[in-house]
């Protein structure tokens, strides 16, 4: 984030030395804004005539500024770029045709030859190059989120610990019911009866009076 702020200032400053050079010296004391652009395509060179603002290097550099500003509000490196490059390829070409007029291109200390109206053109060239590199693009900033930090998600992913004891609860077999005091008491009845009925051949399981000797039963009642 500083990263992007501190591109974007420095294409900002880039544009304003761009757009501020044509009005310094640029050779010989002699402005940016008097130089006609049409002297830089044409094969003799710059010429002594003076140019109207919006028909000399005013007018590119000002343009390449404004698309300069564009790129940065679209966020845009390729916009910023491609204007630094254009600043540097006509304060050059510049060079070369006062070269070919003047047959030198020199610099002094006195006030003749380069003056600073260059020397911010092709820092401003530089300065929109630089913050092209150093600015984040749309994309860029997407690609880059933030990650959630490690094991948040397995944290999200465990069930609370009233879930697994239910769970636990429902794996687990069923144990076996185990017999109820009442049922206890029916059984203990009922083995009692079998050793009664077991030790007293006499009586037979409906609780009367077995068969006596002879093999016949005895009955009650009149002869």
């Amino acid at each position: 984030m500083v990263r992007s702020v501190v591109g974007s200032v420095l294409a900002v400053i880039g544009a304003a030395a761009a757009v501020w050079s044509p009005f310094r010296a640029w050779y010989d004391g002699r402005r940016g804004r008097d130089y006609r652009l049409g002297d830089l395509f044409s094969g003799g060179g710059v010429t002594g005539a003076r140019a109207e603002l919006f028909g000399s290097m005013f007018l590119p550099f000002v343009i390449l500024a404004l698309l300069a500003l564009v790129g940065l509000v679209l966020r845009s490196r390729a916009l910023v770029a491609l204007a630094g490059i254009v600043v540097l390829g006509f304060t050059v070409l510049w060079m070369v045709r006062v070269a070919q007029a003047e047959d030198e291109l020199v610099l002094t200390a006195n006030g003749h030859g380069l003056g600073v109206g260059v020397a911010g053109a092709l820092g401003g060239g530089l300065l929109l190059l630089v913050g092209a590199l150093l600015m984040s693009g749309r994309g860029h900033h997407g690609r880059h989120r933030p990650e959630p930090a490690t094991g948040s998600t397995e944290a999200y992913d465990q069930p609370y610990p009233e879930t697994q004891t239910q769970a636990r609860t429902w794996d687990q077999p069923q144990a076996q019911s185990r017999p109820q005091p009442w049922d206890q008491d029916q059984n203990q009845t009922w083995a009692n009866d079998e050793t009664w009925a077991n030790g007293h051949p006499d009586t037979d399981r409906t609780g009367g009076p077995g068969p006596g000797p002879g093999g016949s039963s005895r009955q009650d009642g009149p002869a």
